[in-house]
């Protein structure tokens, strides 16, 4: 088989090729002459949990479409294990989609659900049997192997969805929001449940989701669009602490953002000023914009903001301020400080179960200058 590679590093630091199970080169979908996919180009690895997150309308899910074969591409290459899928229709593809609303069949029991897709293809009864009991155990369904949709809770459907997806054996299991219809309490088990069964399968899957917390907490890489283009492609982890744009730092997590210019460099660090005067001290990585009067947004997560009722003895990034809003949230407090340049901040911290300020109270808002980054605008 033609199988596409890319160049990784294994742990002795040589050079290794691992195998690509989704390409996208330079990818368009239009929709009424408006592209709803605009360009973009992806790699999907083998047994790899890839994430595709944006708001509504971004144009991941018709990305996932694509790969799928429910819409065709209108510009531009999609290969899966190294294959053109160009005129490769959805049920010849290695592939295989869990939707959101699970779409099983109510006048189907649980084992004839899973079997549909076999028996469409015509398996051997022994055959049938022999993966549909599999399935089944993969999902921990054995038991409600009788049981018709409507006697089932949200998270069985899902399940059931799942084992129909998986019943085929795909190269690659395509997820469309699958926890979405679920309650918070059921979504976390599920995810736990789901990142088990890829770990166990070796499967690659790709998901949908609108979810930031789900995506960070499942993949190991996201690519987050925003209006049919693609933002950022990494790890949750430089996602999350490293965002390249604007938008990706807004959208993943919350983040406190202060536009303004470089007005000073120096070895280790740029001094910013906001438009509001705010004078913003950040350390300067490989990634930090280095040219002067260039127009930046820093951006400072909640949880790396300190407070204290005390000014500390610092000379960069501290700044005084008053309370104005005091959440509790159990496990941590978010605190909103208003500046005294008006500007408001939010402030995460953990509760260590003392006595919370009252609004109004003058606080001290500062964070250190390498808990902060300068994005070009």
């Amino acid at each position: 088989m033609n199988m596409a590679q890319t160049v990784t590093q294994n742990t002795r630091g040589m050079k290794t090729l691992q195998p690509l199970d989704v390409e996208l080169r330079g990818v368009f979908k239009f929709f009424n002459q408006e592209p709803a996919v605009h360009g973009i180009d992806l790699d999907v690895k083998q047994g790899e949990f890839f994430s595709i997150l944006g708001p509504s309308g971004c144009g991941k899910t018709t990305t996932l479409r694509l790969i799928a074969g429910f819409e065709s591409v209108d510009a531009g290459k999609l290969l899966i294990q190294g294959q053109s899928m160009t005129h490769i229709p959805p049920y010849r593809r290695p592939v295989n989609t869990v939707f959101q609303s699970y779409a099983l069949f109510n006048h189907l029991n649980v084992w004839d659900n899973i079997a549909f897709g076999l028996r469409l293809k015509k398996f051997r009864k022994s055959e049938i049997e022999s993966r549909v009991q599999e399935a089944l155990r993969l999902v921990k369904m054995e038991s409600l192997r009788s049981r018709f949709p409507s006697q089932l809770s949200g998270g069985q459907q899902q399940r059931v969805a799942l084992a129909r997806a998986l019943v085929n054996r795909p190269a690659v299991v395509l997820l469309d929001e699958p926890l979405g219809a679920l309650d918070l309490k059921l979504r976390k088990e599920m995810q736990v449940e789901l990142s088990n069964l890829h770990k166990d399968l070796g499967l690659t899957f790709i998901m949908v989701t609108h979810d930031q917390e789900e995506a960070l907490s499942l993949s190991d890489r996201i690519a987050v669009m925003n209006q049919g283009k693609i933002e950022q492609i990494g790890t949750p982890s430089q996602i999350y602490e490293h965002p390249q744009t604007a938008f990706v730092a807004d959208f993943i997590g919350d983040t406190n953002l202060f536009s303004g210019e470089i007005t000073a460099l120096e070895a280790e660090y740029v001094q910013i000023v906001t438009k509001t005067g705010l004078s913003i001290v950040v350390a300067r990585t490989e990634d930090t914009p280095t040219e002067l009067l260039k127009s930046v947004v820093v951006s400072v997560r909640p949880e790396k903001i300190q407070l204290s009722l005390y000014q500390p003895s610092l000379v960069n990034n501290c700044f005084e301020g008053r309370l104005v809003n005091v959440m509790y949230l159990g496990t941590h407090v978010n605190y909103v400080v208003q500046l005294i340049n008006g500007i408001n901040i939010n402030v995460l911290q953990p509760n260590t179960l003392g006595n919370l300020p009252d609004c109004n109270t003058p606080i001290y808002a500062w964070w250190a200058e390498s808990d902060c980054l300068a994005i070009s605008q």
